[in-house]
């Protein structure tokens, strides 16, 4: 079944247009892999983004990270942000489940790379996670290492958006949250480069929320007539990945412009909400065994940045507002649940234009 995302509601974000699928796999050699856990007191899942189809640790990516608000567990930052390359797929899953997640990434890489701890050094996971407690017995860790290697190992440029994957136990503005993605492509000297994105969104209260400036979550609060727990405890992953040949220095500069995005949705980034932004570039690879010659990586002028910077802050936008209105209504732990955005709309006649 095809999917209505914010587009279909006649919302349209930003300036820029988007890539043919409007995903963070419009950028090429990207893709996307869920494994949903779906069942009573189990709302959680793993989602896998893998960065190129090749061999990620042998051919590394130029890479960066940044935290908005660091209420966040996520693992393999710090080497990231020494060293500026990515070397793993990157996992998303829930916030006790990030060691299960490490061990089987590891794994996965150490099946893929013999020399690994033996002839070469030892690998970075990527892994990251929000807490999806409300819906998910989280004590329960329900995620195993199959789980991971199935989400990596179905990939696929097709990105199912919503209550899927790492995003089924999520809420988002207090309604049920998930995985949202969108993208932006520019030019530059005649040729197009495009800024994929995709978000894990678990944060914000619901009065809060912004569509295009419009005050809609207030509304609906007050269509409601609930008293809804106004208390922000979530967080959002936000993986950017690009085409743009840039160093780590300009990709990290591009990546905090993600926080322009959040803040269009109506989030004030919260005490207790963990903001996370890692990124890569596809356009330069760098290779894990040292050549015979010096490694050159082009990049785009510092003038043409604000192209870029725009994009992100777009496709932060839309992803976001992409993992609301897909999301459907999980009844989840100890029968806590959250409605659907898009039931709610449908509920009260609110049209969003």
């Amino acid at each position: 079944m095809t999917q209505k995302r914010i587009r279909d509601f006649g919302v349209k974000i930003g300036k820029l247009e988007t890539g043919a699928s409007n995903s963070i796999t419009d950028v090429e050699g990207v893709t996307v892999g869920h494994v949903t856990l779906s069942e009573g007191n189990m709302q959680t899942g793993v989602t896998s983004i893998i960065p190129h189809d090749g061999n990620i640790f042998m051919e590394k990516l130029i890479a960066s990270s940044h935290v908005i608000n660091g209420f966040g567990k996520t693992m393999g930052t710090i080497q990231m942000k020494e060293l500026g390359v990515l070397e793993t797929p990157i996992i998303l899953t829930n916030t006790l489940s990030i060691g299960t997640a490490a061990d089987a990434l590891i794994q996965y890489m150490l099946d893929k790379n013999p020399e690994i701890g033996q002839t070469t050094g030892t690998v970075n996971p990527i892994v990251g996670e929000c807490n999806d407690m409300f819906l998910n017995d989280v004590r329960a860790q329900f995620v195993n290492r199959n789980h991971v290697v199935e989400a990596l190992e179905n990939a696929g440029t097709k990105v199912i958006e919503g209550s899927v994957g790492a995003g089924t136990g999520m809420l988002c503005y207090s309604l049920k949250g998930g995985i949202g993605t969108s993208s932006r492509c520019f030019s530059i000297d005649n040729e197009t480069f495009t800024v994929g994105l995709l978000v894990l969104s678990n944060f914000g209260i619901l009065s809060d929320l912004l569509i295009n400036g419009r005050a809609i979550g207030q509304e609906l609060k007050e269509a409601l007539l609930k008293s809804w727990e106004e208390k922000d405890k979530g967080s959002v992953m936000i993986i950017v990945a690009t085409d743009l040949p840039v160093s780590e220095r300009q990709l990290n500069r591009i990546i905090k412009r993600s926080v322009t995005g959040l803040s269009r949705t109506g989030s004030i980034i919260t005490h207790g909400s963990g903001e996370v932004v890692i990124g890569f570039s596809t356009a330069t690879k760098i290779p894990h065994n040292k050549p015979n010659h010096i490694t050159t990586i082009p990049t785009i002028h510092e003038e043409d940045m604000d192209l870029a910077f725009r994009a992100v802050g777009e496709a932060v936008e839309e992803a976001v507002l992409n993992s609301l209105v897909t999301a459907t209504h999980v009844k989840g732990r100890d029968g806590n649940e959250r409605p659907a955005f898009k039931d709610l709309l449908a509920e009260f006649d609110i049209q969003l234009t």
